[in-house]
């Protein structure tokens, strides 16, 4: 992670151990003393963001159980060499189609489906491109850990379809590529699946 955000790896780190301590705390002292780790962790953002702690705190006591990282899914299908991007309305830059993983998803039907809501394209996943921590060099300001899956798929049917999420749909050429949503799409995530392009029988990238 780059040391100017290292902040926020604390804050969530200190978040998870919260929420994991308020779902074993046996007596008030415990619920107490876990609620006031989850404030230090919303004050840690709030200094450092534009977020308002109270508006954190509460974000982070809705969140119930064990604390694990949230899964992001997205695939890489290439048409006449060329990649299938969708531009993202948040912040108008493109990305490979996917998005969050719901819970009860199989990760790569969840992949599938994310992809036809977001392009318009039925696809089939064909292999692993690679398992990445999705947080890494990401630049943005993520309350939560998360873990992305790339899967490399084929086209079955469809055609490029806006959505409400995603306004434009298109294919481009590896070497002129338009901006990316780096949080959701890195070079390095392109680099590797140009790879897996090149020779179909290389091993799954991972962190």
């Amino acid at each position: 992670m780059n040391k100017e955000i290292k902040w926020l790896e604390w804050a969530r780190r200190i978040q998870a151990i919260s929420q994991t301590g308020l779902e074993f705390a046996h007596n008030q002292y415990d619920i107490e003393r876990n609620k006031k780790l989850a404030d230090i962790a919303s004050e840690i953002i709030d200094h450092h963001s534009n977020l308002r702690s109270e508006e954190i705190l509460e974000i982070f006591l809705n969140q119930k159980g064990y604390a694990t990282p949230k899964l992001d899914v997205r695939t890489a299908v290439v048409k006449e060499d060329k990649l299938l991007l969708v531009k993202e309305m948040s912040d108008g830059k493109w990305a490979l189609p996917g998005g969050w993983a719901d819970v009860g998803d199989v990760p790569s039907k969840a992949a599938v489906r994310e992809t036809k809501e977001e392009s318009g394209f039925k696809v089939e996943p064909i292999k692993v491109i690679g398992v990445y921590d999705a947080n890494r060099n990401s630049g943005r300001l993520e309350l939560f850990h998360a873990v992305k899956i790339i899967y490399l798929c084929k086209i079955i049917d469809g055609k490029p379809t806006p959505s409400f999420e995603t306004p434009e749909v298109s294919f481009f050429d590896f070497g002129n590529l338009p901006p990316l949503s780096k949080n959701r799409t890195s070079h390095r995530h392109l680099e590797h699946i140009q790879t897996h392009l090149q020779d179909s029988t290389h091993t799954t990238f991972f962190d």
